[in-house]
């Protein structure tokens, strides 16, 4: 019997071509045909969300050639981890608008770095104007899958960041049901309390393959479930009716096969995983080939044991290898 095909997810648009979270990145992937487009938030100073993989934003734009804000280089701990760089939170949304997009990875991905400082930074409003406007122009729907980040860290600095996605989503028009929207996070008391706001949404708990969510550690410390425990049969029980599903890291599902699948979709709960990239660098050894961290390994082979497993959903950095790959 053939498998289902899982939705094939533009992970930050599509950075194995151009700078993650930029606007080419994101009209790249709705070109190369992907399911939905995934968009990570933070906040600023002034309660804008803007869309960072991470608030620490020195590896991703060109902060640093900007000597007005030297001064605001600092060290801070980050759901326990210290991190020194330059923090949107510590930046107004005009301060950050002229700011310029790099790639993350250069040496990797040079290529992509060819594209570094041509791009602003993107607000959450614009990327969802972005995927409304591509969903038009291509014919056919197009969705979100919003990140949250860091939404402990956020609210003990004061920016709760439920109230500011549940303005934004409103505002944008995609908190009506008519738009395909699906909110994920790595701490599930932030989805809750969006759930209880009534966004219509699927609701998607991200899981590490090792350590304990950060919310749970700040509220119960030592006695916090890790993730693995929340993926065991009896944490999957405690998940139905809370989420819709889980999206756990790949590493998950290379080493549990179907099992780890199974068990979520006997609960009714959907299943995707992170991330499908084709360089050596992120392969599992043994799928990894000569030429360097940057060159693409026998990717198709382990790409075919994650499909194997039956999951719902996969993400990307390379759209057109994903939609080719994945898609029945």
């Amino acid at each position: 019997m053939p498998r289902r095909s899982p939705l094939v997810i533009g992970h930050r648009g599509a950075p194995g071509y151009r700078p993650e979270h930029s606007r080419s990145s994101y009209e790249l992937a709705l070109a190369m045909g992907v399911d939905a487009v995934e968009p990570d938030v933070v906040a600023t100073r002034d309660g804008v969300l803007v869309v960072r993989h991470e608030n620490e934003i020195s590896g991703t734009t060109d902060i640093a050639d900007h000597p007005e804000y030297a001064d605001r280089r600092t060290t801070k701990k980050i759901d326990g981890v210290s991190l020194t760089g330059w923090f949107t939170e510590d930046f107004t949304w005009d301060e950050l608008s002229v700011l310029l997009c790099r790639e993350r990875l250069p040496e990797i991905r040079p290529a992509s770095a060819s594209f570094d400082d041509t791009q602003p930074l993107l607000r959450l409003t614009d990327l969802l104007d972005l995927v409304r406007e591509g969903s038009l122009a291509h014919g056919r729907e197009i969705g979100v899958i919003l990140e949250i980040k860091h939404a402990t860290y956020f609210a003990s600095i004061g920016l709760d960041l439920a109230p500011l996605i549940e303005r934004d989503l409103r505002t944008a028009g995609w908190a009506d049901g008519e738009h395909p929207l699906t909110i994920e996070a790595f701490e599930s008391t932030v989805l809750a309390d969006l759930r209880a706001r009534s966004i219509p949404a699927s609701y998607i708990y991200l899981i590490e393959s090792t350590g304990k969510p950060f919310d749970q550690v700040a509220q119960h410390g030592r006695a916090a479930l890790t993730y693995a425990a929340t993926v065991s049969p009896r944490g999957l029980d405690a998940l139905v009716g809370v989420v819709d599903g889980i999206s756990v890291s790949k590493r998950m599902l290379l080493k549990r096969g179907r099992t780890l699948v199974d068990d979520a979709h006997a609960r009714g709960l959907r299943v995707f995983t992170w991330t499908a990239r084709p360089e050596n660098a992120f392969l599992a050894g043994d799928y990894r080939a000569l030429g360097g961290k940057g060159a693409f390994g026998d990717y198709e082979s382990e790409w075919e044991a994650i499909a194997r497993t039956g999951i719902d959903g996969v993400f990307v950095d390379h759209p057109d290898l994903g939609v080719a790959f994945f898609r029945e």
